[in-house]
């Protein structure tokens, strides 16, 4: 997908109105407060050997780049959240709404706009290493814990 792709479908995630209910699942849904939605995706499994995750986390971070100067030019710089600290608060118990303990779970850091009412969040997710890559996004009116 293309930038400009992306960022329409980023315009109709900030215009939709949140569930009432949890609903979707990973990199894709939303609940009270937050919504996601998977931008781009690479392939859903590699070779025995790896070959073509490094290829393809290359694309992802290119799109993400690029995603990042595009929003960056609509609205300023981001801020930077590294999320690497909600999983220890989460493994101790702690509950971290979402869409944050998903990102916690899935990516190191954030960039993220405070636009209007919401926070617009974008970061490239990754379950586990043989998973895919996902860039994704993020709309929500709760505050980075």
């Amino acid at each position: 997908m293309t930038t400009a792709e992306h960022l329409d479908t980023i315009d109709r995630l900030r215009a939709t109105a949140f569930p009432s209910a949890p609903e979707g699942g990973p990199g894709q849904g939303g609940g009270p407060g937050h919504l996601l939605v998977t931008l781009s995706r690479t392939r859903d499994f590699w070779d025995d050997d790896g070959s073509g995750r490094e290829e393809a986390a290359e694309q992802i971070v290119a799109e993400y780049g690029a995603l990042v100067q595009a929003l960056t030019t609509r609205w300023g710089e981001p801020q930077v959240f590294a999320v690497g600290s909600l999983v220890d608060r989460e493994f101790a118990g702690e509950e971290i709404p979402e869409p944050w303990s998903e990102a916690c779970n899935t990516t190191g850091h954030v960039h993220l706009w405070r636009v209007e009412e919401r926070w617009l969040v974008v970061y490239v997710a990754q379950w586990d290493k043989e998973f895919p890559y996902m860039l994704t996004a993020a709309s929500t009116v709760t505050d980075p814990p």
